[in-house]
C-alpha cells in the first residue's frame, strides 16, 4: 500500500503563468481565475480549505464555501460557537486554499479575519433554503451530541415550531471576512517546475508581485 500511494503522480501541462499575464491587483487576479473556474463548470467551485489556529498555535482545517468576494476580501458563513469560531476569537488570522484540479490551479490566501455586519449576515441568511435556516438553529456545531437521532428529533421539532414563520437568523450564526495580506497563485507545470506568483500587501496598501521557486 505504501508503494502504491507513493507512485500516484501526474504531470501538469495545461497552462502557464507569468508576471506579464497577471493583474496588478490581487483581488482582480483572483476574480479573473474565478470566472475561468466557473466557466469550466468545476464541481463545488466555491469549496475552499479554511485553516485556523488557536492561541497556543494548535492548527485546524476544514472545507467551507466561499459566498462572496469583494475589494475587501473573502466571505464565508458559520456558527459563531463552533470550534473554528473559537480559534478565530483567540487568533483572528486564517488561510484559505482553493484547488481547481481541472485547471491545474491553486490559490492560497493568508489574511486577517473579522465578523461582517449583522445586516449582511441577516441578508444572506434569509437567502438560504428554509431547511438550512432551520438547521442553523438545530445544530450546536462542534459540540458532542448523543447520536444522530437526537439531531433529527431537534430538527423536526424546530420544523414544526417554525412552520409559517420567517425564521430569523440565530444570534450565534453569521459571516466572516478574510482580509488578505498575501495571495499566491499556483499554476501546475511539467517536471514539477510549477509557476508561483505571490502578491504581498505593503504598508501603503499596494500589492507587491514576486515569483516564488516551485
Amino acid at each position: 500500500m505504501h508503494n502504491s500511494i507513493a507512485d500516484i503522480r501526474r504531470d501538469y501541462s495545461h497552462k502557464s503563468l507569468s508576471e506579464s499575464d497577471v493583474d496588478t491587483n490581487a483581488i482582480k487576479q483572483f476574480e479573473k481565475w474565478w470566472h475561468e473556474a466557473v466557466s469550466s463548470k468545476i464541481d463545488e467551485v466555491n469549496a475552499m480549505t479554511l485553516a485556523t489556529a488557536s492561541l497556543d498555535a494548535l492548527p485546524s482545517a476544514r472545507i467551507v464555501l466561499l459566498k462572496e468576494v469583494n475589494e475587501r476580501g473573502f466571505v464565508f458563513f458559520t456558527n459563531y460557537e463552533s470550534y473554528k469560531a473559537q480559534q478565530l476569537a483567540e487568533n483572528p488570522k486564517a488561510c484559505l486554499v482553493f484547488f481547481w484540479k481541472e485547471l491545474e490551479r491553486q490559490v492560497r490566501i493568508t489574511g486577517l479575519i473579522e465578523k461582517i455586519s449583522g445586516k449582511q449576515s441577516d441578508e444572506y441568511f434569509q437567502s438560504r433554503p428554509e431547511s438550512s435556516r432551520i438547521g442553523a438553529w438545530a445544530s450546536p456545531q462542534s459540540r458532542v451530541i448523543e447520536d444522530r437521532e437526537w439531531l433529527d428529533e431537534k430538527f423536526n421539532e424546530l420544523v414544526n415550531k417554525m412552520e409559517g414563520t420567517s425564521i430569523p437568523r440565530p444570534p450565534h450564526w453569521g459571516g466572516y471576512i478574510v482580509k488578505p495580506v498575501v495571495i499566491e497563485f499556483w499554476q501546475g507545470r511539467p517536471s514539477r517546475l510549477h509557476d508561483r506568483i505571490q502578491y504581498s500587501l505593503d504598508e501603503n496598501g499596494e500589492w507587491k508581485i514576486e515569483r516564488l521557486a516551485p
